[in-house]
């Protein structure tokens, strides 16, 4: 069994060498019109988007799209593996209902500059409701269009019949209270029918929301009954980071938080930021974040969902990088991903880094996270630091493929915070 989750990795952490490459399967963003989008528990703006088999928990997905007309939006599930990658299952083996729906819960925006439409879906609801665990990845497409997807987002559905439990400390393999955070997991499968348990499970471990950084565990160091014990693994030590910046774009009269000034060049408002500069060699400062999230505010409207507008964030950076490595805004914002849309571009005339995105007015968490030439993984030791007081959030899964079955169960999930 250990050796499937092996061959399997292989494959998708190694695609050159097969004819066909991973599907994209990342959260995104594909229409230029697509605005704001958040995935997130029902009735928690910032809970995981996670819900539970059998017990009516939903998730919410949220979007402005930039127009005057309601699009008829329809929207379809995939149910994917381990690894973000198509299961296999025929929609009836892992949906009741239909695998199609029209979203049909929307509202227009109100005394706005930039006019948009608000769109939200729960999921499960009485259209789509998956009946089985695991990853899903939604798609929404224009009614007459299914083969252009505007956007795509994953949520994941879990049995939670394992129990999962850990702790953070910064007493590491790598030394005591240095630049890194350590875990110990407890999966505790009394319930969840593994046969096999040193090699039928596969663990991942992400922080803060990040998909570059997240590790994967495939064996216990030791098992305790029905409880496996994950400890002293390369892969359970993350670089800490540092407490995500924050900026606040609520008001166009004045300037709010992170903002230095206000200028108006129709159609918008163009938020100036301060020009952010390296944490690395300062000393460690407590801020609470939401790790990456965000928040729609306008700061005197009764439903930001509607009322609050678009205007234009500036990012600059004095940043002295090294030749080839390239600059990310991370974020939830910016849906985690590497591309145009994130980069920090040098600008030489100003001798800055900079970057500027249509934003929705709100609260924003966003580092700045370097990516050597040829690489695909982020890190904060260049501009924020990583420092091992940080509060970070991790975010742990555990899957389990049975004998005979064809596709991975997420038996548990936890979310747990680090307090050094």
């Amino acid at each position: 069994m250990a050796l499937r989750y092996i061959f399997l990795f292989a494959i998708f952490a190694c695609p050159s060498i097969y004819s066909i490459p991973p599907a994209d399967t990342m959260t995104g963003v594909f229409d230029e019109r697509i605005k704001s989008l958040r995935i997130h528990a029902l009735d928690d703006d910032f809970g995981l988007p996670v819900t539970v088999l059998g017990t009516g928990s939903q998730i919410l997905v949220e979007f402005d799209h930039l127009a005057e007309e309601r699009e008829y939006f329809r929207y379809s599930l995939t149910h994917c593996n381990a690894f973000w990658q198509p299961s296999g299952l025929v929609e009836s083996e892992f949906l009741d209902g239909f695998n199609e729906g029209t979203i049909e819960d929307f509202e227009y925006s109100q005394a706005t500059t930039v006019h948009y439409v608000h769109y939200t879906l729960a999921i499960p609801n009485q259209d789509i409701y998956p009946k089985v665990s695991g990853n899903y990845l939604l798609k929404i497409y224009p009614e007459h269009e299914p083969d252009s997807i505007f956007l795509q987002c994953r949520f994941m559905v879990s049995e939670q019949t394992a129990l999962v439990q850990a702790e953070v400390t910064t007493n590491t393999d790598y030394g005591l209270n240095n630049r890194y955070q350590q875990l110990a997991i407890t999966v505790d499968t009394e319930r969840a029918d593994v046969d096999d348990k040193f090699n039928d499970l596969l663990v991942v471990i992400g922080q803060n929301g990040r998909l570059d950084s997240e590790q994967l565990l495939r064996q216990p160091l030791r098992l305790q009954g029905s409880k496996l014990v994950y400890e002293h693994q390369p892969n359970l030590i993350f670089d800490a980071g540092n407490e995500y910046r924050r900026m606040e774009i609520i008001n166009d009269q004045y300037p709010t938080m992170g903002v230095d000034h206000i200028e108006l060049h129709p159609p918008y408002y163009h938020y100036v930021l301060y020009t952010d500069t390296p944490r690395n060699n300062e000393i460690y400062n407590y801020d609470q974040t939401q790790h990456g999230r965000y928040f729609i505010r306008q700061y005197n409207s009764q439903n930001s969902d509607t009322e609050a507008d678009y205007g234009v964030a500036h990012f600059t950076l004095d940043y002295q990088g090294a030749p080839g490595d390239m600059v990310f805004l991370d974020g939830d914002f910016t849906q985690r991903r590497f591309d145009p849309n994130s980069r920090m571009v040098y600008n030489p005339s100003t001798g800055l880094y900079e970057r500027s995105m249509l934003l929705k007015q709100g609260a924003y968490n966003y580092q700045y996270l370097v990516v050597p030439q040829g690489g695909k993984r982020g890190y904060t030791a260049q501009i924020e630091g990583d420092k091992y007081q940080t509060e970070n959030e991790y975010f742990i899964r555990v899957y389990h493929r049975r004998p005979g079955e064809r596709y991975d169960r997420l038996i548990g999930v936890a979310a747990i915070q680090s307090r050094p």
